[in-house]
């Protein structure tokens, strides 16, 4: 199968998906062998693709220069950007195919984020979509380019992206995923995070809004189990707790 992946960028797919596991840090989800910002600057220098740039935030996708091949990837979730919408529409996902990716040539260059992020209940897939266009036709193929991270493709062009079961990939930023199943509350509290995350009445801070955020907060900083995904997503909402729950409208007990 031959893609194409922004603009005017080709690759093929091949039968070697990667065998790391992805970190989702509740605002990214990162298939990358680097373990600090140290480690990811000497490999972007090593590798080629996309990457970020000083004030410019598209995803990436690196690629070994000798073998061509996929070694590195980054996915900004959609809500980071004010140019995101959320919708309860998803895609039929096609059968999943086990792959990597070999670029056609050595090149630089620029891959735009998703904007559209697609939720089920439970939040037991996260799909993001290049754009809104993309619900309005079948998708042909999804590429599981690592365990539970696939590349979702229309048209014959990369359309989007899909983690599933988000929960069990939760960790910090460079760190490694823990091994066991989440637990039942950290799956509960990581859709509660998102729907944090994403709703305006926070930002409007408005009463049950900023009581539920604390209260979502109060949970994870208590709970005794599952620590490192708990942290995770303590950091995905650390922003929100410290500009409104901290704020004139109440304090943080």
């Amino acid at each position: 199968m031959r893609l194409t992946i922004g603009d005017d960028w080709h690759a093929s797919v091949t039968d070697a998906p990667l065998a790391v596991s992805p970190r989702f840090t509740g605002n990214s989800v990162d298939l990358a062998p680097y373990t600090s910002g140290e480690e990811r600057e000497r490999f972007l220098a090593a590798t080629f693709g996309s990457q970020d740039w000083l004030w410019d935030t598209p995803d990436v996708l690196r690629f070994d220069p000798d073998s061509r091949e996929l070694v590195a990837a980054e996915f900004l979730l959609p809500y980071v950007s004010s140019y995101a919408e959320t919708t309860a529409r998803v895609p039929a996902l096609p059968p999943l195919r086990p792959g990597g990716l070999r670029a056609e040539e050595v090149k630089d260059v620029r891959l735009e984020m998703c904007t559209v992020l697609c939720r089920v209940p439970g939040d037991a897939v996260l799909t993001c979509l290049r754009d809104s266009d993309v619900l309005d036709a079948p998708l042909e193929a999804r590429v599981g380019i690592a365990p539970d991270l696939a590349l979702l493709v229309q048209h014959g062009t990369v359309a989007g992206w899909s983690l599933t079961d988000p929960a069990r990939h939760l960790t910090g930023v460079h760190s490694t995923p823990e091994t066991d199943p989440p637990s039942p509350a950290t799956r509960r509290l990581l859709s509660a995070c998102m729907d944090l995350v994403l709703l305006e009445a926070v930002q409007d801070r408005e009463p049950s809004a900023l009581a539920r955020l604390r209260e979502v907060h109060r949970a994870l900083r208590t709970q005794p189990e599952d620590r490192p995904r708990a942290d995770a997503l303590l950091a995905l909402i650390g922003n929100l707790v410290e500009d409104y729950a901290d704020g004139p409208t109440g304090q943080h007990p």
